[in-house]
């Protein structure tokens, strides 16, 4: 299986090489060409394993006494697919997003060097079987991805988003270092192959590991608690690297969680509870931050973690499943989770593509200054609204069909002798159902206040739409992807059957009870489609088209922005309901007259983890180390004196200790 090694091998070249190549645009280029040749290549290995069934080992090489093994299974073969294609479209898509800033002077060596590294260091991170090497190419994903957030570093909210980021990844790996390190006694090993049931006689150090594995993956992933460095980093990068961490990048923390779970064969009971009641949390949580924001990548950066959520919540059914020996449940549950991460990869990178799109064009991302969109810019309009349909979970889009079997694995257990599990997985269907409505409100808020109606600045008038290749054909294809998967979900489930065989031994009678389900579903959307082609047909057939009459307006016959609802306003009656949970910080300047010639008022919510929490804490830190601010005083002859204190402190030490 060479050729993915020469995909990773073509992706790093194709950072080095645009370093030494002088046009700027053609740098890009050059990577978007180096991209295309690595995505076949990797592509087309996983498939391979698709057809053959067959675990694939790639490259094994022996390195300071260690067997470094990069293979594909199932899993693997999974991600690897939907790291190229993703990754792929995302980068062709960066060749019109750069090409403002290349016009205006912008160097964008280092960015189309950092850009290939990363996806070589995901497509790494899924396929490597050793837990140092993979450490390794963690920390490198970590880092390319951070000098990509801060492409535009001359901005101070960019650099403090892109540290805020880097501190929670190696946060993230410390935990991360612990797991390997609690598996590696347990075996003497350090090769995922040796991993498997290291703790099938220690279940409670088995759970501590997992509980571990799942907060420095979780960090990755964007699960609460550990998200807040996700709405910071997104709208802080460029909207093509946003679509690859919120797709791609994150989903790498899933796809840790699941290869620690294959460690574990047989879960407990309460590891199964944890990640269900998580992921509900961060689903909720996540949706509704999602709906108070202004910012159009930060309204998609909490989107992230709703579906996060919702992918554990798939996982956490799965796991429910193994634990309680009920084969359907564990099907459903890592099956809807798993297509998920497919259908969240491919919606949520065209929903950031057309964010990025608009911003390109209006350059703002505060929805409340737009509005009209859709008149000078149809086709994003047009894409956006897809991409969001198919984020709230509705028909005929994927996401209705990663969500209906996470709901159906769900309302399955309830059949489980348990009541526990009833009361769980009842309290989990009310959840992710609460999470539909939200979403369905956030996005009708989103594509209203951005396209409809009238524009509410200049920035939102006299806006042209970017119909190059670049920008519509990524866009294009992620809606069609969308659209396919809900229109042949049976077949999509049947190819999530691989990954999942990975967890549930297979189980042929519910598996085709379950495709028979999808055929149904299928048959169901493209009834529906019928449906919405025959209303149309029919409002134009019987459409008047001699005489036309202006709908009367309450007296206004030319009808301004003001007329029309902000965001805030559209959303303030469902957030007020909530005012506990949030809090709001507002900028008001009050009108001093009757008739007065300016007022302003401005009001977000800031997310009360970090507000009563995380901010408090650092400044704690903050307040402690400044004790300590007298020793570092930059006198030279007192270092060398701590230096010396120091050596013979450890002589001491070695003298005592024998």
């Amino acid at each position: 299986m060479e050729n993915f090694f020469i995909g990773i091998i073509a992706l790093f070249l194709g950072g080095l090489v645009s370093l030494f190549i002088k046009k700027q645009d053609y740098k890009i280029k050059f990577v978007s060409f180096m991209t295309f040749i690595a995505s076949c290549f990797c592509i087309f290995d996983a498939i391979k394993v698709f057809i053959s069934g067959k675990l694939s080992e790639i490259f094994s090489i022996g390195v300071m006494f260690q067997n470094i093994v990069i293979s594909m299974d199932y899993l693997s073969a999974f991600f690897v697919a939907v790291i190229s294609v993703m990754s792929l479209l995302s980068v062709i898509y960066a060749n019109g997003y750069l090409k403002d800033y290349i016009k205006k002077g912008k160097n964008i060596t280092a960015h189309c060097l950092f850009l290939p590294m990363l996806i070589a260091s995901m497509l790494l991170v899924v396929t490597i079987q050793n837990a140092l090497a993979f450490l390794i190419v963690w920390e490198i994903m970590s880092l390319s991805s951070f000098f990509l957030v801060i492409f535009e570093h001359e901005k101070k909210d960019v650099i403090k988003a892109g540290i805020k980021y880097l501190v929670y990844m190696h946060v993230s790996v410390v935990f991360i270092i612990v797991t390997f390190a609690l598996f590696s006694i347990q075996t003497s090993s350090f090769n995922f192959a040796q991993f498997m049931d290291a703790f099938s006689v220690n279940s409670a150090l088995a759970n501590v590991a997992f509980v571990l594995a799942f907060i420095g993956f979780g960090i990755k992933a964007g699960f609460f608690p550990f998200h807040n460095w996700l709405p910071d980093a997104h709208p802080a990068a460029p909207s093509h690297v946003s679509a690859m961490m919120s797709g791609i990048m994150i989903k790498t923390g899933i796809y840790g969680i699941l290869r620690v779970l294959t460690f574990i064969s047989h879960p407990e009971a309460q590891i199964g509870y944890f990640v269900l009641i998580i992921s509900v949390i961060s689903a909720l949580y996540g949706v509704l931050y999602a709906i108070s924001q202004h910012d159009i990548k930060r309204l998609l950066a909490y989107h992230s973690i709703e579906n996060i959520g919702i992918i554990g919540i798939g996982i956490g059914v799965g796991m429910l499943g193994l634990t309680y020996n009920c084969p359907v449940v564990a099907i459903l549950g890592f099956a809807g989770g798993i297509l998920h991460i497919l259908n969240h990869s491919i919606f949520k990178e065209l929903l950031f593509l057309a964010a990025g799109s608009v911003y390109t064009k209006t350059h703002t991302r505060d929805i409340e200054i737009l509005g009209g969109l859709i008149k000078t810019m149809p086709k994003t309009a047009v894409l956006f609204l897809i991409a969001s349909i198919a984020i709230c979970g509705l028909p005929p889009f994927n996401g209705f069909i990663s969500e209906f079997l996470i709901y159906f694995g769900m309302l399955k257990g309830l059949m489980v002798d348990n009541i526990a599990v009833f009361i769980v997985l009842i309290l989990s269907i009310a959840g992710l159902a609460l999470v539909g409505t939200m979403a369905i409100l956030c996005f009708t808020k989103a594509f209203s206040i951005v396209f409809l109606g009238e524009p509410r600045s200049k920035k939102a008038m006299d806006v042209k739409e970017d119909t190059t290749i670049s920008f519509i054909f990524p866009m294009s294809l992620l809606a069609v992807f969308t659209l396919l998967i809900g229109l042949f979900p049976q077949f999509v489930f049947d190819f999530m059957l691989k990954p999942v065989s990975i967890f549930v031994d297979g189980c042929l009678f519910e598996q085709n009870q379950i495709i028979s389900l999808m055929q149904v579903v299928s048959l169901t959307a493209f009834a529906l489609i019928v449906l919405i082609f025959a209303l149309f047909g029919f409002k134009y057939f019987f459409k008047n088209k001699n005489e036309k009459y202006v709908t009367w307006g309450c007296g206004y016959n030319k009808p301004t922005s003001r007329m029309q609802y902000s965001a805030s306003s559209y959303a303030s009656p469902f957030i007020t309901m909530l005012t506990p949970l949030f809090k709001k910080v507002v900028d008001i300047k009050k009108p001093k007259t009757i008739f007065p010639h300016d007022a302003h008022f401005e009001m977000h919510m800031e997310d009360v983890e970090e507000a009563y929490f995380l901010k408090p804490l650092l400044k704690s830190v903050e307040a402690f180390f400044a004790k300590f601010e007298k020793i570092q005083n930059g006198n030279i002859q007192q270092y060398i004196t701590y230096g010396l204190v120091f050596l013979a402190l450890a002589l001491i030490c070695v003298v005592i200790l024998g």
